[in-house]
């Protein structure tokens, strides 16, 4: 079986950011009143809510902006992606957790991309270098947060690593890639092989956590901090770990991280738990026996099983990426991916037009472990929905999506 395009999906892609326009401007009419500020969620009234720069999430509205703007040619979208992205500049030297891929390169990183301005390349190269200050050769790793504290509250690990943080390598790639230098490159592989290794399960279900001893370099614990238990997979961390050893297998040409990114794939498609429409439950195994969450956690405390449109957003997108490194059998992931991008463009996840306070989709979650952020929009849920657009808009021009400099 073949690419399978849903007929006039040429026509359904154009509607969909035609939409995106009007939204990303309802969003922007908001947000353009908090000259600091980055649009994130909703609150438990249906209000925008807002962060600072150095809140992980604080590069996908930018890069949003720079999506819409690529596929609309919308000259006001452009002029506001410039804006919101250069108010990032100072985190190029930020070190103090590990994010950096996500707030620079999805808003540079686009940027540039886009425009060619040598002053953003400046800009990345100067973050990669940022983000590798948080690498240790002891651990093979880089260091997501400053510290962990386990469920039971009993114990403080200090060289955690979580699956969130495949997704920050592809700034060190990009680095190494417009330098010249491998420094940067070899840190990410390092990176990716210790992940593959001591974070992806048997099954190839991951581990959201790994924490490593700082003076060995040995695995302490295999743990969960947004999932529904240490032993359970949380929806967006498998995404996360799909798009990340995906990208990891286009810098690298190793057929290790192809095969991991199949796998993981092949777990999140076939998974028994997977609804119709490829819109995850916000953990495989949520509310399942054998999976207990830690009585200090609010998952327990959630009977409704909540899907995740971010996590179905990040699956999209990098199951498009990955079809177009297995020939044939490449069909499977993009078939897959064409039926998310429908489901979530249904009245069923998506907004209506001017409201939401300018989000795309509705029905994320954020962590409801922590009990935030549960069955709301979310500024990433609508990045990587509208990357995952960006992608089938290209497959459906006949163009190569993955070609280094011109598409990620």
């Amino acid at each position: 079986m073949g690419f399978l395009p849903k007929k006039d999906d040429t026509e359904f892609v154009s509607a969909n950011f035609s939409f995106a326009g009007t939204q990303l401007k309802k969003m922007l009419s908001i947000a353009n009143r908090y000259d600091t500020l980055f649009p994130r969620a909703t609150d438990r009234y249906g209000r925008l809510t807002l962060t600072d720069k150095y809140e992980w999430t604080s590069g996908f509205f930018p890069g949003s902006l720079w999506y819409g703007y690529e596929a609309t040619k919308d000259d006001t979208l452009k002029r506001e992606a410039v804006i919101w992205t250069e108010k990032l500049e100072a985190l190029q030297h930020f070190t103090k957790h590990h994010d950096l891929g996500f707030m620079l390169y999805c808003s540079y990183g686009n940027a540039y991309r886009l425009t060619g301005n040598e002053q953003y390349k400046a800009i990345l190269v100067e973050a990669a270098k940022s983000l590798s200050t948080r690498f240790s050769a002891k651990t093979g790793s880089i260091k997501s947060w400053n510290a962990f504290g386990s469920w039971d509250g009993k114990k403080q690990y200090f060289f955690p690593v979580i699956i969130d943080n495949m997704m920050n390598l592809e700034l060190l790639f990009f680095a190494s890639r417009v330098t010249g230098d491998p420094y940067y490159k070899n840190i990410a592989i390092t990176h990716a092989t210790h992940v593959m290794q001591n974070q992806v399960r048997p099954d190839y279900s991951c581990y959201h956590v790994v924490c490593y001893d700082t003076a060995t370099g040995n695995v302490l614990t295999r743990e969960t901090a947004q999932g529904y238990a240490n032993n359970s997979t949380w929806a967006r961390g498998q995404s996360w770990g799909i798009y990340g050893f995906t990208m990891t297998y286009r810098e690298t040409g190793d057929k290790r991280f192809l095969a991991t990114a199949q796998k993981m794939a092949d777990y999140y498609i076939d998974n028994k738990e997977l609804p119709a429409d490829k819109v995850p439950y916000w953990d495989f195994n949520a509310n399942d026996s054998g999976y207990t969450p830690s009585a200090k956690s609010h998952a327990e405390e959630t009977p409704v099983k909540y899907r995740d449109a971010s996590a179905a957003a990040v699956t999209a997108s990098a199951l498009l990426e990955l079809s177009t490194y297995l020939g044939e059998s490449g069909a499977k992931y993009r078939n897959a991916a064409i039926t998310i991008l429908h489901s979530l463009s249904s009245p069923a996840y998506k907004a209506t037009a001017g409201e939401n306070e300018g989000f795309i989709l509705r029905h994320s979650v954020g962590s409801i472990a922590h009990g935030v952020e549960v069955d709301v929009p979310l500024i990433y849920a609508d990045y990587y929905y509208l990357e995952a657009m960006n992608r089938y808009r290209l497959l459906l021009d006949h163009k190569n999506i993955i070609t280094g400099d011109n598409y990620r």
